[in-house]
C-alpha cells in the first residue's frame, strides 16, 4: 500500500502572511496568496 500524500492547509503554511518562500534543491520559490484568494507558486 503506497503512503498517502501529506496534506497541509494553506493557513498552516502562510500563518497570516500573504507570501512565503520555500527552498527546494537550492532554489527559492514563492507561494503567494492573491487578493482573490488564489495561490500562485513562482520560481
Amino acid at each position: 500500500m503506497p503512503a498517502s500524500a501529506a496534506r497541509l492547509s494553506s493557513e498552516a503554511l502562510l500563518r497570516g502572511r500573504r507570501e512565503v518562500e520555500i527552498e527546494h534543491a537550492g532554489q527559492v520559490y514563492r507561494l503567494r496568496l492573491t487578493t482573490l484568494g488564489k495561490l500562485i507558486l513562482t520560481k
